[in-house]
């Protein structure tokens, strides 16, 4: 697991949970704070959660008609909301863009796993694992096709000649078992039983009754000539089948019932327009596709609900216009952000910060997930660090020469930890890992940020429904998001001080973590000296990204950076370089 592998040192006397607890005393800008009770206000549990529910009756890919029926409803939620069609409406305007879809959308009917000639349940169906057919699976021929089924295990196969015309189970990611079974073998189809460690333990006998019907659901290539299908099997279905095959052969009847879709991906995005700086934006993002209610109905359940709050409070006249603009988008995951960062290159190079929102309502005490803001990158992106601990998804591939720093991880854990004194939220961060919309953005130059739960024992299963999901942990999100958002898009030279003095603070608290922590390292090293030049780079890297944090303080004020506020940052500035010399 990356980066939980530093075991000599105690992650107690560094834990992230330790340095956050330091920074829950700050304040807020003023502009911050309002709108923290405008949207804590206004924001709708209720009405967040409808959005879910509508969401979770889909297997949402881009270009299907369950992707495509909820970008509507949420448009038509946004119009009743005040959102206006017309590209010129002052308050909030709402519009979807086609494109070529890159990919084809698909949906299936029909998608059952039964043993032949047996009057027994099917082990695997649409009606009770949901998602259990792969993306991308074939129709069989009407009634079904009855083929032997060939189990090879973790394989790869011994004969690929006997699998020909057969159904394949295997414990291989369903990709490979597809490239050898079907591509290779030429077999009619895969079931995969692949699944991450942490949903499901590979020992039968510690796992719950829930955990031997869970599945993690999966894509196969799309193949016109193979015309095949995929499955991805619960422990409970595959067991069935083993049993089954102690006694001899076993055959099997599967029937599929899928659609090809040839229509073009979309997006929705609302927007909120700037009064004194319209061309700059704060961008904040939620994906569509995938099946889950958490993943990511919740992210676009929340990001609906924070478009609606901030837009009511100010027709209510509790918020002022934002100076900068809002934009709000619902996309094809990943897909959706570069395709608007492309088409759209004149408003992308006036994003100022982006928020991307994906799995953001999870009910932790069912999920285990908990609300972790995964950073911009930093150097904990670069170098492990035990007060820095990734997720499970772990972390990817960090160029030291690309980072540079910026205020928004700091502002934005200071509001969420504003949310944490008022209602008790377990906030955490984890280092930047990539994977959703703030990887596009990232990779343009823009300051982002990902707000989500991990470790979810539901994540990408059949089981990610609407009963795992929170309206309050929506709201929690939606408060502390928004209110970053506003700031960020409307703050003044007062505000910006306020800004300073968090920097200034996470800096010190930072520098101070890493002396202790990397002495702790170089102490324990097996080559101290150069596990202390790797400790230089990474204060160094660390002195570097404040440094240039506090220089981002200068484009925050809308109206323009005053002469004293220049002084404090210089100042601050150079408090920060000094720790260079110790």
């Amino acid at each position: 697991m990356i980066g939980r592998s530093l075991v000599h040192v105690s992650l107690a006397a560094f834990s992230a949970a330790a340095v956050l607890s330091q920074a829950s005393a700050e304040r807020l800008p003023r502009t911050a704070e309002r709108a923290y009770e405008a949207v804590s206000a206004r924001f709708d549990e209720r009405d967040a959660m409808s959005v879910v529910s509508f969401m979770d009756q889909y297997w949402r890919v881009a270009g299907n008609p369950g992707f495509n029926a909820s970008i509507d409803h949420i448009r038509d939620r946004l119009v009743a909301a005040g959102y206006r069609a017309d590209s010129s409406a002052a308050a909030g305007r709402v519009r979807v863009e086609e494109f070529a879809n890159s990919g084809r959308g698909w949906d299936y009917r029909v998608g059952t796993v039964e043993f032949d000639g047996v009057a027994e349940p099917p082990l695997l169906s649409r009606e009770r694992d949901r998602v259990s057919l792969a993306i991308h699976s074939f129709s069989t021929p009407p009634g079904g096709i009855v083929a032997p089924l060939i189990d090879i295990g973790r394989g790869p196969p011994t004969d690929y000649q006997a699998l020909k015309g057969a159904i394949v189970l295997g414990d291989a990611p369903l990709g490979r078992l597809w490239q050898d079974a079907v591509k290779r073998g030429g077999a009619a189809g895969v079931i995969s039983t692949e699944i991450a460690p942490y949903i499901r333990p590979a020992d039968s006998s510690v796992m719950t009754e829930e955990q031997k019907d869970v599945l993690q659901w999966g894509t196969v290539p799309y193949d016109a000539t193979a015309k095949a299908f995929g499955f991805k099997s619960s422990w409970r279905a595959a067991n069935r089948i083993r049993e089954r095959m102690k006694r001899g052969p076993v055959r099997v009847r599967v029937a599929v019932e899928s659609s090809f879709y040839d229509g073009p991906n979309r997006t929705l995005i609302a927007e909120i327009p700037g009064r004194s700086r319209p061309n700059e934006r704060i961008v904040l993002v939620g994906h569509v596709q995938e099946p889950g209610a958490n993943d990511d109905g919740s992210g676009c359940a929340t990001l609906y609900g924070v478009a609606h709050a901030l837009l009511s409070a100010i027709a209510a006249g509790e918020l002022p216009r934002p100076e900068r603009t809002l934009t709000f988008m619902w996309v094809d995951e990943v897909r959706g952000s570069r395709q608007w960062i492309t088409s759209h290159p004149s408003d992308a190079r006036g994003v100022q910060y982006m928020f991307a929102l994906d799995m953001t309502g999870e009910d932790t005490g069912k999920t285990g997930g908990t609300f972790l803001i995964e950073k911009q990158a930093d150097p904990s992106a670069v170098w492990q660090r035990p007060s820095d601990p990734h997720t499970e998804w772990g972390g990817g591939d960090v160029d030291e020469k690309s980072l540079k720093g910026s205020l928004l991880n700091d502002l934005h854990l200071a509001v969420c930890l504003r949310r944490a004194r008022d209602v008790k939220w377990e906030v955490r961060t984890n280092p930047y890992e990539g994977g959703s919309d703030h990887t596009a953005f990232a990779a343009v130059g823009i300051p982002s940020l990902l707000n989500w739960h991990f470790t979810d024992r539901y994540y990408h299963t059949n089981q990610d429904r609407v009963d795992k999901v929170s309206a309050a942990e929506m709201k929690n999100v939606a408060v502390a998001v928004a209110t970053s958002a506003w700031l960020l898009a409307s703050a003044d030279d007062g505000d910006a001080t306020v800004v300073l003095n968090i920097i200034a603070g996470a800096a010190a608290r930072r520098l101070a973590v890493e002396r202790t922590q990397g002495a702790a390292l170089v102490a324990q090293a097996a080559d101290a000296a150069a596990a202390g030049a790797t400790e230089q780079r990474v204060r160094a890297a660390w002195i570097k990204w404040y440094e240039e944090a506090l220089d981002s303080l200068e484009r925050l004020p809308v109206g323009g950076t005053s002469d004293t506020l220049r002084s404090r940052i210089a100042a601050a500035r150079h408090a920060i370089s000094l720790q260079s010399k110790h």
